[in-house]
């Protein structure tokens, strides 16, 4: 274990004890990491974890206050500001919690029927994509392949959609996208009601552990380490609390620091597979943690290693860029009403003020903006400040100018 973190949240803890929650995945290792090991603890806090069955419960208990804070998927605290949740509570987040880490997984029957439209194979993620566009065309005579997500507002539907748009699959006409909670994936794949899906781990590995699906594409090789999870809590809560705020950042902070160390995965998968967490096979928790990743039960495991990003690239920072970046799929998808200023909804729910104050804290190199394009690397890069940056490809090497989105939506929302 690292040795303490020589910098502490100043002052007093407004609320010592609190409560999170989590959802049963892999990239729940943060908040299990500081609870287990004691980061948490060494920064002042005791935490109750608390894991829930859907992405709804947690939306709601955060909303009610019922859950301090959570583990969030990173388009939710955007979602919370537009009036399209059910309890409209504003919420903030200043810590991103992971890059990448899901999957799409197709069943079996699914993936024999896409070889069949694949002459050059379906190892390379576009290619996959347009075989799939041509059994569609192919079978119109069929019903509609199902494809599950974990929640309207997540990186999985936007990443599934982009990824089927770039193949020339038109999502919302071509197949049929249902919403499905992350545990509940496997055994809706066994009995056929969806066809394939998008989640986080352990969900894509337990089908391809049982045999019931393969791996067809895995998100890094959609977006390079886009993002994923997020620390979330509600505005009024992080104002009425900023000291306990911030020891949270700064006690997961150093969690994922520690996390992030290919020498500690083995021991985080035992972490993280018990039935207080997880509930999975220590296994099938392994089989994306350590570096490789089998995609299919009768194939050997391929070298992964930046599948589950937690600390390195600056993976931490909430880059307002990432938001701007979900928030152009909203409106892509007709989430978004209209008249929307982009800017003004991400800068005031990706808090990168309060994420600056903790790393000073913590004596942590930071980005000295808010905003990177995303699209142009396909290797790791530096900044000007000499910080090690991941590659930021998409599958369709499209690029994203965050500063032209701004200046285009600035302009409309302003007229």
């Amino acid at each position: 274990m690292s040795s303490p973190s020589p910098q502490r949240a100043i002052g007093r803890i407004e609320k010592p004890e609190i409560s999170l929650g989590f959802m049963p995945l892999s990239d729940s290792a943060p908040l299990v990491v500081a609870h287990e090991l004691g980061f948490f603890k060494r920064h002042g806090l005791k935490v109750e974890l608390s894991r829930e069955t859907s992405w709804a419960n947690i939306r709601d208990k955060v909303a009610l206050g019922l859950l301090d804070g959570a583990q969030m998927l990173a388009p939710m605290t955007l979602a919370s500001r537009i009036g399209v949740d059910p309890l409209p509570k504003p919420l903030i987040t200043a810590l991103s919690l992971a890059l990448n880490g899901k999957a799409i997984t197709v069943s079996e029957a699914l993936f024999r029927r896409l070889r069949d439209y694949a002459p050059e194979g379906l190892g390379d993620a576009l290619a996959a994509a347009q075989a799939l566009r041509r059994l569609i065309d192919a079978e119109r005579d069929r019903p509609p392949l199902t494809f599950a997500v974990v929640y309207p507002f997540s990186m999985h539907n936007y990443i599934l959609r982009y990824w089927l748009a770039a193949g020339g699959v038109d999502p919302d006409r071509d197949v049929r996208l249902v919403v499905i909670p992350p545990p509940q994936m496997v055994s809706q794949l066994r009995r056929g009601a969806v066809d394939g899906y998008c989640v986080g781990e352990p969900w894509n590995s337990a089908a391809v552990h049982e045999g019931l699906g393969r791996v067809l594409v895995t998100d890094h090789a959609i977006w390079n380490h886009g993002p994923e999870k997020v620390l979330g809590v509600t505005e009024d809560w992080a104002d009425q609390h900023p000291h306990t705020h911030d020891a949270l950042i700064c006690a997961l902070l150093e969690a994922m620091r520690w996390l992030d160390q290919p020498q500690h995965r083995g021991e985080v998968a035992e972490l993280i597979a018990g039935k207080r967490y997880l509930d999975s096979p220590v296994e099938v928790v392994r089989m994306s943690m350590l570096g490789t990743y089998q995609f299919a039960r009768n194939e050997f495991p391929r070298s992964q290693p930046e599948f589950h990003i937690f600390h390195r690239y600056q993976a931490n920072f909430p880059w307002r860029s990432h938001a701007l970046w979900i928030a152009t799929q909203m409106q892509r998808w007709h989430q978004l009403p209209s008249g929307i200023n982009l800017t003004a909804l991400t800068e005031a729910t990706y808090r990168s003020d309060l994420y600056l104050l903790a790393a000073s804290r913590m004596g942590l190199a930071a980005p000295g903006t808010d905003y990177k394009s995303e699209g142009l690397h396909s290797k790791p890069w530096q900044n000007d400040q000499g910080l090690t940056m991941g590659s930021d490809r998409f599958v369709d090497r499209n690029l994203f100018d965050p500063i032209r989105v701004i200046a285009g939506r600035d302009s409309e929302a302003a007229s």
